[in-house]
This record gives C-alpha cells, structure tokens and sequence, in this order.
C-alpha cells in the first residue's frame, strides 16, 4: 500500500499549510480518496483555504482526532475545487463515513447551504 493509499483509508489526516512567512499551520482533518490524490471538505471563509490560495504546498500525514500525527507524511499540492469538485467529495465522504459523515453534511448545508463550503483536492507533490 502507498502513502497516499494509506492516509486515504486513515479517518483523519492532518493537513499542514503554510503561512507567508513560512510557518506551518497544521489541522486536522476528513480525508477521503478523490481522482489521483485526496479529497478535504472545509468551509471558504478558513485560514487554510486562504493560505492554499497563497501558498498550494501542503504536507499530510494520518493523525488522529486531536491531530496528533500518526504517521509518516506526504508533501503534495492543494488545489481548491468547483461546485462539481465539491459535490464529488461531499459524496466520498458519505461513502467513506457513513451515517456520522451524512449527519455532519446534513447539518452543513442546513448552517450554510450548497455554496457554505469548498473541496479541496491534494496531489503527490513531484519527487
């Protein structure tokens, strides 16, 4: 199994972006496996949205849900999605967890409707 495989079957990766001035921001997150990389969920309007904006160099390892890393991590690349995008990681995230992962989207678009948040795709970065 691959890195990547692996942290896409992990329940939660720590995604780590990064701040202009360099210093790492690392959070913890629903991962799920989308096209030739991974799959994240989050609302726009958060830091690490605006920091792929500036910055698309991401690290992400497994973790587990207080964040504490779990495992070895993967430098990649983020790339903010479409609605399109977004509706393909909203579904792989009720695929990968079930009832709980349906409730969470339930309440989502109940506090901030279809637009209130944004996927995000990472790829491998280059070795």
């Amino acid at each position: 199994m691959t890195l990547l495989e692996e942290i896409a079957k992990s329940p939660y990766a720590l995604v780590t972006t990064f701040r202009k001035n360099g210093n790492p921001v690392p959070t913890p997150v629903w991962i799920v496996p989308f096209e030739d990389g991974l799959g994240v969920w989050t609302v726009p309007h958060f830091g690490k949205v605006k920091r792929i904006r500036k910055n698309p160099a991401v690290t992400v390892a497994t973790c587990d849900l207080r964040g504490n890393n779990a495992g070895p991590s993967m430098s990649g690349t983020a790339s903010l999605l479409d609605f399109a995008g977004t509706q393909q990681v909203r579904a792989a995230i009720r695929r990968k967890y079930g009832l709980v992962g349906r409730l969470t989207l339930l309440g989502s678009r109940i506090r901030r409707g279809k637009d209130g948040v944004i996927g995000i795709k990472i790829v491998a970065a280059a070795e």
